[in-house]
């Protein structure tokens, strides 16, 4: 299995909740962020504009081992797997050096302009067809 694609993400004072933890909430917005990297931002931005897809989120577990604190620099950790023709799952977990501090797994699928399912485009199938 190759590696996992690499996110660094900066953690800022707003990152964080009263109890200067990262909130919890906000590890997805890193999640998102690691994706589409992985998958390129041109990519997302034609299919949108250009065919009428976009991904959505069905399916999302986090778990909480470390919270990450104000100054941390995290390592979004990103390996997708195609589950069918329909749904691509990302295993994503959140590492601050060689710690684990987050388990992630959110299942996406992708939908036309009347958010009716349709299948995982073909550039998008090459982007995770290393990982399959």
């Amino acid at each position: 299995m190759p590696a996992p694609h690499l996110h660094a993400v900066q953690i800022y004072y707003e990152d964080t909740d009263h109890s200067g933890l990262v909130y919890h909430a906000n590890y997805l917005k890193y999640f998102e962020r690691a994706r589409e990297h992985l998958l390129g931002s041109d990519e997302l931005v034609r299919l949108l504009r250009e065919e009428g897809l976009g991904f959505v989120v069905y399916k999302c577990e986090l778990t909480f081992r470390q919270g990450a604190v104000f100054g941390d620099r995290l390592e979004i950790r990103t390996t997708p797997r195609l589950e069918s023709a329909f749904r691509v799952v990302f295993q994503q977990d959140v590492h601050r050096g060689a710690e684990l501090l987050v388990n992630g797994v959110v299942q996406m699928v992708c939908v036309n302009a009347d958010t009716k399912l349709v299948p995982i485009p073909a550039g998008v199938l090459a982007k995770t067809a290393d990982w399959t």
